[in-house]
């Protein structure tokens, strides 16, 4: 009877792969619930693996899965797939029967981001409490360690690292919007399920009486302060043979999923840099360990949004700091109240870092871009209205300035690197005229820009000013494991606070380079300098696509219209042109506002930029244009202007072979073969300057040639040329005579006398 036990997991195992190539996908999900509903968690066990990489794919890539990453709503499986994973449905059904039960399932260390494995294997206790007491040892030694994840941590980690995870059959699949397939609202779907905004998470199914979050090492009650910005594994560098064995807080048990579903999410997503890693990758030698896709960033800024969306659900009396406020509040509104400093601020930094310094100059850096601005404006997520109609910017709140504060680096550092990339960008292109736009509007909210000059200012304050703050707590991120099982008492003090942020992300010699100081100043009028260059260029090129619209419309009316050399465009794309043209426009027009809000510039400021950008404008055009003076009606032309090419002209006129010949037979005038008749000196001087090289078009004024056109142009027109098809051979023609003219002509002069 044991022996059929025994044997009756590998015969479910065996015939769910073989209904996996044979029968239709509807079928086979109807077939997994009901495996799901009826076997005992022991028979389950063996097959949660394979079915996890069967609907996620492999972390090798080699395994495709349900490739939900291109599956959108318009496919028939899209319903069946997210009714089958969805938080309440059969997989997860199946998730909370194995971990009431207490499995394990191993992932190689291999598979994990660079800083965890690099650390793992150097022998060094990761800081994320989610790699504690997981680590097993092999006889083999410390390059074949795998971890050994709970269920739900197993299933989490499987649907993460499918995002990242390069599929090695997937190349033939096109690409699609990221917003609208099954991976993007699964994700979305996960975040609202185990970090609600309302309500707490729904309980588990299935009873289960053990913590899943492993807890961190015992501590003392207090760290002592050693200085501003002691990184936390400074602190954890604790060997990993030493990964003690510790009951969990009771507390952590009601947000565990939650706890655990942000700590695979962030580490999978954002871990990819290491401080240390950040610092090297400042040098262009060092090649990048890792580089995000656009989808990649998208689903970040989709997780960024909701944690500001989750934390600013905070109780209005649970966000005060103090111990008194929150000493009796529920896990689940401590969780809210320190998750996005403590679980998200430091990796998403060096993860932003590194896309801003190694992003293409192209419009796919908008992804990028917002994920940036949502993380920097967290009252937009608080589900209160913040403008009006009669009011349609209003400030930023004083209440956030604590956010700013400990967020510093994100909008002055972040500001400076997106300031180098704008100045090497196109301007012109609607998309990056866009991404300026959006962050000067950002930045030009009231109130904001005072924050972060006052939060600079924090940070400069004289350090003999803090002597007595030096015994003060400071707990970084990376103290723990759950954060519930060390409730301390946070340093309120600005200085502290800002200090410690900006040393514990650059370092304790960090330089650092104020957003409101003399040098970005300059740096920020260069831009006001590119931003109305690119302006007044964006501005030419619509009046020249006016200009010339207006051609083809009237040279259509006698069909004559001339097609574009290089390109030909139609009626609509020539509106569209148009149109994304005058949007550049305004985007760079109202950019230019907006910064002069933010870096306070007066009109007499930018009036003066504005000159000598004009100034410098033309004198490069008086260097292009011919010598001219302003008249009433516009530019003039010079009796100078007139000649000044004139000297290319006599150069190839001058030249004895038959270059020359054939330039002297157009360009000479009739008159310089009449010799020096004239007797007065005016008239000399006119014989003078008709003997230099010139195009005229005099001969199309004479009847006899205009009437010789006509008749050539019906002539064309009977054997059903179009006046673009003669206009062509009239000009062929005309080109074969002046041959002729220059190979005979001196021939056929010669036998006339």
């Amino acid at each position: 009877m044991a022996a059929q036990a025994l044997q009756q997991p590998s015969f479910l195992l065996a015939n769910l792969k073989e209904n996996s190539t044979t029968k239709p996908f509807l079928q086979r999900c109807q077939e997994l619930v009901k495996v799901i509903d009826d076997y005992p968690a022991k028979e389950l066990h063996l097959i949660f693996p394979w079915l996890v990489e069967s609907v996620f794919g492999s972390l090798d890539g080699v395994i495709t899965g349900w490739n939900l990453r291109f599956l959108q709503a318009r496919s028939n499986e899209y319903n069946i797939v997210m009714e089958f994973l969805d938080p309440s449905g059969p997989m997860m059904k199946l998730v909370y029967k194995l971990q009431a039960e207490e499995y394990k399932y191993e992932i190689p260390v291999s598979f994990l981001p660079g800083p965890v494995k690099a650390s793992i294997q150097e022998g060094v206790l990761p800081d994320c409490p989610l790699f504690h007491n997981k680590l097993q040892f092999p006889p083999s030694g410390l390059q074949t360690l795998s971890l050994a994840l709970n269920p739900f941590e197993y299933y989490m980690f499987m649907f993460a690292s499918s995002l990242i995870t390069p599929k090695v059959n997937n190349a033939h699949l096109s690409h699609v919007s990221s917003s609208d397939t099954a991976y993007f609202v699964l994700v979305d779907t996960y975040l609202k399920y185990f970090l609600p905004t309302e309500g707490s998470v729904p309980p588990s199914p299935f009873p289960d009486n053990r913590g899943s979050v492993s807890p961190p090492a015992p501590r003392a009650p207090s760290v002592p302060f050693a200085g501003y910005g002691i990184h936390s594994t400074s602190l954890l560098k604790r060997h990993i043979t030493h990964q003690p064995s510790v009951t969990a807080d009771p507390a952590a048990q009601e947000i565990w999923r939650s706890e655990a579903l942000l700590q695979v999410f962030v580490e999978i997503w954002l871990h990819h840099y290491s401080l240390e890693m950040y610092q090297k990758l400042q040098s262009p030698q060092v090649k990048e360990p890792f580089t995000p896709t656009e989808e990649h960033v998208l689903v970040v800024r989709l997780l960024v949004k909701h944690l500001h969306a989750f934390s600013c659900s905070l109780k209005p009396e649970q966000v005060s700091s103090s111990p008194s406020a929150h000493s009796h509040t529920s896990p689940l509104e401590e969780f809210k109240r320190v998750v996005v400093q403590r679980f998200v601020q430091q990796k998403l930094y060096v993860f932003l870092q590194h896309c801003f310094g190694h992003w293409p100059l192209d419009a796919s850096f908008r992804a990028v871009l917002e994920t940036w601005l949502s993380y920097i404006q967290p009252w937009r997520y608080t589900g209160e209205k913040t403008t009006s109609p009669t009011d349609p910017i209003q400030g930023v709140p004083d209440k956030w300035a604590s956010f700013v504060q400990e967020n510093l680096l994100m909008y002055t550092k972040l500001f400076q690197g997106f300031l180098n990339r704008v100045v090497r960008t196109d301007l012109v292109n609607v998309q990056n005229a866009l991404m300026v736009f959006r962050v000067a509007k950002v930045f030009a909210q009231p109130n904001l820009s005072e924050m972060i000059q006052k939060g600079e200012q924090l940070f400069l304050e004289p350090e003999h000013v803090l002597h007595h703050r030096q015994h003060r707590v400071f707990l970084t991120p990376g103290h723990g494991g759950s954060f519930l099982s060390a409730r301390q008492p946070m340093a309120t003090d600005g200085v502290f606070r800002v200090k410690s942020h900006v040393y514990g992300l650059e370092g304790q010699d960090c330089q650092y380079k104020q957003m409101f100081g003399t040098e970005l100043r300059g740096a920020i009028l260069r831009l006001i300098q590119i931003i109305a260059q690119a302006r007044q260029t964006a501005k030419r090129i619509s009046d020249h696509s006016a200009e010339v619209a207006a051609n083809n419309s009237f040279m259509s009316w006698f069909g004559l219209g001339f097609p574009d050399l290089n390109h030909t465009l139609n009626e609509r794309e020539m509106d569209d042109t148009g149109e994304c043209v005058k949007k550049t426009h305004e985007f760079l027009e109202r950019s230019l506002d907006y910064l002069c809000q933010i870096f306070r510039l007066n009109t007499g400021q930018l009036s003066q930029l504005m000159a000598t950008l004009g100034s410098g404008q033309d004198d490069g055009n008086s260097r292009q244009l011919p010598d001219c003076i302003q008249g009433d009606n516009g530019l003039i032309l010079t009796d100078l202007g007139r000649m000044q090419f004139g000297g290319q002209m006599e150069a190839l006129c001058s030249r004895p072979d038959f270059l020359g010949r054939l330039g002297r037979h157009y360009l000479a005038s009739p008159e310089a073969a009449a010799d020096g008749k004239q007797r007065r000196p005016e008239t000399r001087r006119t014989a003078e300057r008709n003997r230099r090289p010139r195009l005229s078009l005099r001969p199309l004024a004479s009847y006899r040639v205009l009437l010789m056109l006509l008749l050539l142009y019906i002539f064309g027109a009977l054997f059903s040329f179009g006046p673009i098809s003669s206009t062509l051979l009239i000009l062929t023609g005309g080109f074969l005579y002046g041959l002729f003219i220059t190979l005979f002509g001196d021939k056929l002069r010669l036998k006339s006398h």
